[in-house]
């Protein structure tokens, strides 16, 4: 033991990106160890923070001016997940405090339960884990409405595990027939303290991947291509990669799941790749709007009015376009109506009101070229295609938000946004009305996002009785993931979305970086003219706010991010590998 011992913490304060030396007196010796949470003194005022290292002190440091730990608060993390926070941090390009403070208690918890891992009287098995757990881990490609819980219930016999998926409504059904089963579970975050003392099932949403488990034998990862298992704040980091690395430190097996398994997940497992294919999917067609000649100009398709006219169905139709029209033109003129502040395209809210997207103005719905009042939708948003449904289905339709707080459940017409996925509770039909705005996005990753669409919709139309289907209304019905989804085979899909990714050199055959706020122009052209760093990273600037960073990899990128010299005064954001980049 060093003469003078010292504990390296990390502040719990917002806005500190930086470890202090501590001296651990004598009285809590025994209690400051690795992940422990502490109050320590901190510019005047006392603050909590996590124990991230012991040790000598820092060299340079004189002891004399080294405060010492005033309290020991309680438990924080252990020493994987401070390791594993070390790794996330150069990973995603963060801060240490964001990791830490995820896998930290809500509350102070100063001790744990004894471990509850519950006697085995009946063996559960699974074709399909056996051939995953011969591979060490891999990637499970099973059909959307598989009943995981003979699956998990045979991994859990296993050993310990760690179960992450999308939904907290999801967690809640399986960790409730998990214990059916007699398994012990512990519900992240609630159950912190069971989690820490050690049970069989450990099930959570993201941030479940960082739950302090002593020990595992199994990281599962449900639905792992979809983006609610990654943080859109900064550090974005992704459950998917944090589990796989997790697993990998602690000689874990890590099994991800997916019924559309994202590239990311194709490449790392490789060969180790299972197919479970005792589950069917609801049939899938696809409407070629370039048929439809009488319809050419609506979103309301001939099969979509069937659907609609069919009152013995109950029909959700999705459009990611809120309010009535997204894009307006002058009804006698056909000039395009523009915010007369920035030049923006307008939004139509109502029939009277005219909304700017960029700077937020509004006016009346009048031409400012000839005056008119009268105006032509040419992107028409729910609001407005609410109204022809109503009028094409002769029945009333509900309209769908992310403000939507309740849906009233005795309608059987929906229209929305992708929140009406969520909002409704089940349907016959899920209709989207113009698949090609999310298809053909200017996103990397907009085939994984329309994938995850359809898996949500597949998922809502699995309980119908009454031939359950999906429609997708579309202007390019020889796109590889329309074909897949409707003949069920998804090679070609994946050949091409590989092929197309790698020679765009997109994740994960590099790495992506969004750079935001304050000064983000300044530090970009900065990288563009150094010499140091130019040749290691591509910039671009979208405006003076924005812009993105490439490299052939995240560990170039992240170098490069951290190492270069930022502006004076800058406040900036970065983002590692966005989804909707």
């Amino acid at each position: 033991m060093p003469l003078v011992r010292v504990a390296r913490v990390v502040p719990d304060v917002t806005g500190i990106d930086k470890i202090f030396d501590y001296l651990v007196p004598d009285a809590l010796g025994d209690q400051v160890r690795i992940g422990v949470r502490v109050r320590v003194p901190l510019h005047g005022r006392n603050v909590a923070g996590w124990v991230v290292e012991l040790g000598e002190p820092s060299t340079g440091l004189e002891i004399a001016k080294i405060k010492s730990v005033i309290k020991v608060l309680g438990l924080g993390a252990t020493k994987e997940i401070i390791d594993l926070a070390s790794w996330a941090t150069k990973r995603w390009a963060g801060r240490m405090r964001s990791f830490i403070s995820t896998a930290a208690p809500e509350t102070l918890v100063k001790t744990v339960p004894a471990s509850r891992y519950m006697p085995r009287a009946i063996k559960h098995t699974s074709e399909s884990f056996e051939k995953i757990r011969n591979f060490g881990g891999g990637l499970l490609n099973l059909a959307p409405l598989t009943n995981l819980t003979p699956l998990i219930s045979a991994i859990a016999c296993d050993g310990p595990t760690v179960v992450i998926m999308p939904t907290q409504h999801r967690v809640k059904l399986l960790a409730a027939a998990l214990k059916s089963n007699n398994f012990s579970v512990a519900q992240w975050p609630n159950d912190w303290a069971m989690a820490y003392g050690g049970v069989d099932v450990v099930i959570g949403t993201r941030s479940a991947v960082w739950s302090p488990v002593q020990k595992f034998a199994n990281i599962v990862v449900v639905d792992e291509h979809d983006d609610l298992l990654q943080e859109e704040r900064s550090p974005t980091w992704h459950a998917r990669d944090v589990a796989i690395e997790r697993a990998e430190r602690a000689g874990a097996r890590c099994i991800l799941l997916s019924p559309i398994p994202s590239l990311t997940a194709r490449r790392w497992a490789s060969h180790r790749i299972v197919f479970d294919s005792e589950n069917s999917w609801p049939q899938t067609l696809i409407v070629d709007r370039n048929k439809d000649e009488q319809w050419s100009r609506s979103l309301v398709s001939s099969d979509l009015i069937a659907e609609l006219r069919d009152k013995s169905r109950r029909v959700v139709c999705v459009l990611n376009t809120k309010g009535r029209a997204r894009l307006t033109a002058c009804g006698s003129c056909r000039a395009v109506l523009r915010c007369e502040k920035c030049d923006a395209a307008l939004n139509q809210l109502d029939a009277k009101i005219l909304d700017c997207p960029r700077c937020g103005e509004t006016r009346p719905v009048i031409c400012q070229i000839c005056g008119s009042s009268s105006c032509a939708v040419l992107k028409p948003g729910v609001a407005r295609l609410r109204e022809e449904l109503e009028a094409a289905a002769n029945r009333s339709v509900v309209e769908v938000t992310a403000a939507t707080d309740s849906v009233n459940e005795r309608a059987n017409v929906f229209v929305g946004t992708e929140a009406v996925l969520h909002r409704v509770q089940n349907a016959d039909t899920v209709v989207f009305l113009d698949i090609d705005s999310e298809l053909l996005a200017p996103r990397y990753r907009a085939n994984e996002i329309v994938a995850t669409l359809i898996i949500h919709a597949i998922r809502l139309v699995g309980r119908s009785k009454n031939n359950p289907k999906i429609l997708l209304q579309t202007h390019t019905p020889d796109n590889a993931l329309l074909v897949a989804l409707t003949t069920g085979d998804f090679s070609g899909y994946f050949a091409d979305d590989e092929a197309r990714r790698s020679l765009l050199k997109f994740p994960p055959f590099g790495s992506i970086a969004q750079v935001s706020g304050k000064g983000a122009k300044l530090f970009l052209d900065s990288l563009a003219e150094s010499f140091e760093f130019s040749s290691t990273v591509q910039t671009m600037n979208k405006d003076t706010d924005s812009g993105l960073v490439r490299a052939d990899s995240w560990q170039q990128l992240t170098d490069v991010l951290m190492n270069a010299k930022r502006p004076a005064k800058s406040r900036l954001s970065i983002h590692i590998d966005p989804p909707r980049v």
